[in-house]
């Protein structure tokens, strides 16, 4: 039963999986950091759009082999994620299905001894003239047998509805797979297209890229173009920190004026009432003196003053409405996308692993930090030679600020490190994460490979801080 409840046949009428909302809602959140790195991008390479590159060309084989293998990589992993929670879905089942199983044996049970002892009611025990004290014990059997009774059936009804919750996961968790399934098929049909489309560019390209990286104009242009993102890049991620920081500062105003007339409000309605209660004490003292004063009258009764009545907000205030732990969002509130780029590492944080950090790549150092590219400028960062699919791994903790093909570097991804630090790895032949993403040190990040028009496959790699390349060397162990 348990089985078939976890492997039957989904329901004909299709319907939205919980895997299909939360990616709707995710794609939806990340638009807006994608429209402005889109935007700067396009600012970027504006000046250089009527130049032809060959490299060019590939752009848009290689950045839909990028995506296609990072999808195939996030459903890989949402596969077995899925199977995993289908595996404890199956256990839970299990379990529910043994206790009904118990729960009804025993209700069995009680029913059973109620017949054989008679059925007696209340009403007949309390009419039979029995002994008073069997008879009072026998009640507090019979009551004692009813709760327990109760208290079965309830619990068995909680777990039959429970079991039909589990059968609607299972089977939601069921249709996921499906998805899941069905997407790495289109994904893989994908690759495999873009990955011959790519083979037969670089066969009728060949010779032009070949001439294009012996340019030493070409080489110059991608170094500035590379220096042109580091600072739009550090200018968008300064502006939106600052943003944070502001709508932080504001949000901690509105809890203080919050807070603060919270506060005043209390000490108004105390004051109110301790008015009030002077007040009703006057009075008595009037009346009882006036009393007092007129010959033959009787005494007149002194109002009790009444007690002053402990303010509410003062003893409870999870309660108070004016408290400031949860404020209504406001209109001008910032929204996620706008501080998507704000760092995922503490200040000083990658300062302090200098000379500690690993190679982002295992590898060959083909190309140094100052060395001269022929008779062209000399190496801002390092070449790796790398298997083509190798992983690349971030040297840090981060977030990822661009991740998109780029004239020059291929399919391209930065992390910032906070403190104005930033890691570049370029030339891979997919791009495993997204930009927002937060990574940290030793994750994965990229596969490497020879896009932008690379000759070799391995990893381009730089450091910069505030936007002027550093030697690696002193960095990372190579």
């Amino acid at each position: 039963m348990v089985l078939a409840a976890l492997t039957g046949a989904a329901i004909a009428a299709p319907k939205q999986t919980e895997r299909s909302k939360q990616k709707a809602v995710a794609e939806q959140t990340r638009a807006g950091i994608q429209q402005k790195l889109a935007k700067l991008k396009q600012d970027v390479t504006r000046t250089e759009s009527a130049r032809e590159n060959a490299a060019d060309t590939l752009a848009e084989s290689e950045e839909a082999i990028s995506n296609a293998n990072r999808s195939l990589k996030e459903l890989s992993e949402e596969q077995g994620e899925t199977n995993a929670r289908v595996a404890e879905l199956a256990a839970s089942q299990e379990q529910l299905a043994q206790t009904i199983a118990a729960q009804k044996a025993q209700l069995s049970k009680l029913l059973r001894e109620q017949y054989v002892a008679g059925n007696e009611d209340r009403i007949k025990l309390l009419l039979s003239g029995d002994n008073p004290n069997r008879i009072n014990r026998d009640l507090q059997l019979m009551a004692y047998v009813s709760q327990a009774q109760a208290r079965l059936l309830g619990s068995l009804r909680t777990n039959l509805a429970a079991v039909e919750t589990n059968r609607e996961k299972a089977q939601n968790a069921k249709d996921e797979l499906e998805e899941i399934a069905q997407e790495e098929r289109e994904q893989k049909a994908v690759l495999e297209k873009e990955k011959a489309r790519r083979a037969a560019l670089l066969g009728s390209l060949s010779n032009k890229l070949e001439a294009q990286r012996k340019e030493i104009g070409t080489l110059e242009r991608d170094e500035e173009r590379m220096a042109g993102l580091v600072d739009k890049l550090s200018k968008l991620i300064k502006e939106q920190a600052e943003a944070a920081a502001a709508e932080k500062k504001r949000l901690e105003a509105l809890a203080a004026a919050r807070a603060k007339a919270a506060e005043e409000a209390r000490v108004a309605r105390a004051l109110a009432r301790a008015q009030a209660q002077a007040e009703r004490e006057r009075l008595a003292r009037e009346a009882a003196a006036a009393a007092k004063a007129r010959p033959g009258s009787k005494p007149v009764p002194v109002p009790v003053p009444l007690p002053v009545r402990p303010d509410p907000v003062a003893e409870e205030p999870k309660v108070a409405v004016e408290a400031p732990v949860a404020p209504r969002p406001d209109p001008d509130q910032a929204k996620p996308a706008d501080i998507a780029l704000a760092p995922a590492a503490p200040e000083g944080a990658f300062a302090s692993l200098k000379g500690k950090m690993r190679a982002p790549v295992s590898g060959k150092l083909a190309a140094r930090f100052g060395a001269k590219r022929g008779s062209g400028p000399s190496w801002k960062g390092m070449f790796i030679k790398a298997a083509e699919g190798a992983e690349v791994r971030a040297v840090a903790s981060g977030r990822v600020v661009f991740a998109k093909w780029m004239r020059g570097f291929g399919n391209l991804i930065l992390v910032d490190h906070g403190s104005e630090y930033l890691s570049i790895y370029g030339n891979n032949q997919a791009l495993l994460k997204r930009e927002g993403d937060a990574v940290k040190g030793g994750e994965p990040i990229a596969s490497a490979g020879n896009t932008g028009g690379n000759e070799e496959s391995g990893l381009y790699f730089e450091i910069r801080h505030k936007g002027a390349p550093i030697d690696p060397a002193g960095w990372v162990s190579f």
